[in-house]
């Protein structure tokens, strides 16, 4: 069973979350063509490996949250809010 460490309600059952996105996508430009948006809308990569993934604590805080996790394992590695960083990001960008 996956748990995931919320920052503000500490370690929880994933059962408390639901799902949000792929955190590592981009909404396209409002005027963006019609072919753009079926692409961001439909087209989804299956990662294999560390993906980094939108989770929101509908039954708890109800904070939307960020985590990095591997699709093979589960294994949660980082947590973080929306606009943090996992610590090997923000090291790369120094």
């Amino acid at each position: 069973m996956l748990r995931i460490n919320c920052p503000h309600c500490g370690e929880r059952e994933h059962s408390e979350f639901t799902y949000g996105e792929d955190a590592n996508r981009s909404l396209p430009a409002t005027d963006a063509s019609l072919e753009t948006w079926n692409e961001y809308v439909y087209q989804r990569d299956n990662v294999a490996g560390e993906h980094m993934e939108y989770w929101h604590h509908a039954l708890g805080c109800r904070t939307w949250l960020k985590v990095q996790r591997n699709t093979l394992t589960h294994e949660i590695s980082w947590v973080g809010l929306p606009h943090d960083m996992p610590p090997s990001q923000t090291e790369a960008q120094s």
